[in-house]
């Protein structure tokens, strides 16, 4: 995997219109993981990209009428089957931490690359998400180099009360056991 002008090059690219500018791009320095089904609980519908490029069709599920109006994104989704769509460039802010704080710093969305997994708190995520998952963190570590491992959190660790994903099905030992640390990474 690499990245070249802020794209994932394994990745799928559907931009989505729920961006913006960053404050500073030498500063994106957390890595937040999420979850996202569409509708809930119900996997591989194409839904979650239509809801991140605003066309998702309200009269389509009841739950969708809920959200329609909602302009959110993320920089990648990973599937089920591990395939990883990106909707916003690294180096553009994405709409997905919404009101949340890190160590004391407000505005997330500012200094953070947001990754959605296809899943709900209480079901198992896949092999191939935590393989794909494992390889695009590495390759973010390695091009934006102050994601550290302490710098990598839970939509629910920055908006506690407000949000629960990834949720308890997400194994948090054995994605941090499939990272290399250290402060040897290679360059890209």
């Amino acid at each position: 995997m690499k990245i070249t002008n802020g794209r994932l090059d394994s990745a799928q690219w559907i931009p989505s219109p729920n961006f913006g500018p960053r404050p500073d791009v030498g500063d994106i320095s957390l890595l937040v993981i999420h979850n996202i089904s569409l509708p809930p609980g119900q996997f591989g519908s194409g839904c979650v990209q239509r809801f991140f490029c605003n066309q998702l069709d309200a009269g389509q599920h009841p739950y969708f009428e809920t959200i329609a109006d909602l302009q959110v994104s993320s920089h990648l989704f990973i599937e089920r089957d591990g395939a990883i769509t990106q909707f916003v460039s690294f180096d553009d802010r994405a709409w997905h931490a919404g009101q949340s704080q890190f160590c004391g710093r407000d505005n997330c969305n500012d200094y953070s690359i947001g990754i959605e997994l296809e899943g709900t708190d209480t079901a198992p995520y896949s092999d191939a998400q935590y393989e794909q998952l494992a390889a695009v963190t590495e390759c973010l570590k390695r091009h934006y180099r102050m994601i550290t491992d302490e710098r990598i959190t839970g939509h629910e660790d920055i908006a506690p009360g407000r949000k629960t994903d990834p949720g308890p099905a997400f194994d948090w030992t054995r994605y941090r056991a499939s990272l290399v640390t250290g402060d040897g990474r290679p360059e890209e």
